[in-house]
């Protein structure tokens, strides 16, 4: 029907009071067989659809999410993912959504821990989670379970962990798009540079990992005589350090024309080339930041694999608000698009697709 339906209508269709068609539309109790199957058949006959919105907002309550991220400086891509997450807020704030973030630091356990510890004290009604390692985000995630707090993993996929959702980018598929992607401008060359960066010379991020096993796979498959050179840039160092690394590393392989990264820290290289007036040699790494941005429209950074971290940050406020509030189900797996910029399109590049 396309007029407006009241619950009197719906009553005098069935042949019951307004207060009971109300109980039933609400799902409360004290309503009789008899009458619940009148009530129902009607609402099926009319297509009923209930303004869920109104419902929602009559019942005037607020709640509580908290977004888990590392710590993080201004341009980087967890503050993307942060403002996705404000801006989803400030757009559902007639339903009295709230909004903390917690911040860790990635490089130590025992932040972790802490701020875990803090927002479980402090019962959210919904989670938004950058994890750590498995063992540590397991004791984080089990006691959510236990509490009935649904949470979204952001990042790394661990099905095992069973998120209500995950958003990110299959990262499999993320490395071998990038190796094919830098193997059509570096297709003539002998050797291409790794870089990676590690603490107590392990990656921190299982996406990292997965990226560079995928991009692995593929140089395996349709470059077996490429070498691939490691140069480690220790997540633990000072910045001017990495200078020094590199200088080493461009000197004794005189023959890298080409280098990659699995992170968002491609301008750290792309930053020395430019300084040092190495225009003959490229990276390609991830995430449209400001540095990144400046280093590929000024040609040391060949290529930049985008993954909507903006996006997100917002799509995962939505999703608990459409679980939480509008009691609707959601998709447990969403990965996002893998896009490649150049200094051709990045100008065009919007980071909302919402």
């Amino acid at each position: 029907m396309a007029e407006k339906i009241r619950i009197k209508d719906i009553a005098e269709k069935a042949g019951v009071s307004v207060g009971t068609v109300d109980r039933v539309l609400h799902k409360r109790p004290n309503v009789s067989k008899e009458a619940l199957e009148k009530v129902e058949k009607v609402l099926k006959e009319i297509n009923y659809q209930p303004n869920v919105y109104a419902s929602v907002l009559a019942y005037n309550k607020s709640y509580t999410f908290h977004c888990l991220i590392p710590k993080h400086s201004s341009e980087a891509y967890w503050e993307e993912i942060e403002q996705g997450v404000l801006k989803a807020i400030e757009m559902r704030r007639d339903f009295q959504l709230n909004i903390k973030i917690k911040y860790y630091n990635r490089l130590h356990s025992k932040s972790f821990i802490e701020t875990y510890e803090e927002s479980l004290a402090e019962n959210p009604d919904g989670v938004i989670l950058v994890p750590y390692t498995m063992e540590l985000t397991k004791n984080y995630t089990d006691e959510l379970h236990k509490h009935n707090i649904p949470f979204i993993l952001l990042d790394s996929y661990m099905p095992d962990l069973k998120p209500l959702s995950f958003y990110g980018q299959d990262p499999i598929q993320s490395g071998r798009f990038a190796a094919r992607m830098l193997m059509l401008i570096a297709k003539e060359e002998k050797a291409i540079m790794l870089m990676k960066q590690t603490k107590d010379g392990k990656m921190i991020s299982r996406q990292q990992e997965n990226r560079e096993v995928g991009f692995r796979n593929y140089m395996e498959n349709h470059f077996p005589n490429v070498q691939i050179l490691e140069i480690n840039l220790p997540l633990d160092e000072e910045r001017k350090r990495y200078d020094g690394i590199l200088e080493k590393f461009f000197k004794a392989h005189p023959e890298i024309h080409h280098g990659i990264t699995m992170n968002s820290k491609a301008h750290i290289v792309g930053e020395f080339l430019l300084k040092t007036n190495r225009r003959e040699i490229q990276i390609m790494g991830y995430d449209m930041v400001h540095k990144n941005a400046n280093c590929l429209r000024q040609g040391s950074i060949s290529f930049l694999i985008a993954q909507h971290a903006y996006q997100q940050g917002y799509s995962s406020v939505e999703t608990l608000f459409s679980a939480l509030v509008l009691k609707k189900e959601v998709r447990s797996v969403n990965y996002m698009p893998i896009e490649l910029l150049s200094k051709e399109n990045i100008d065009f590049y919007h980071r909302t697709r919402i």
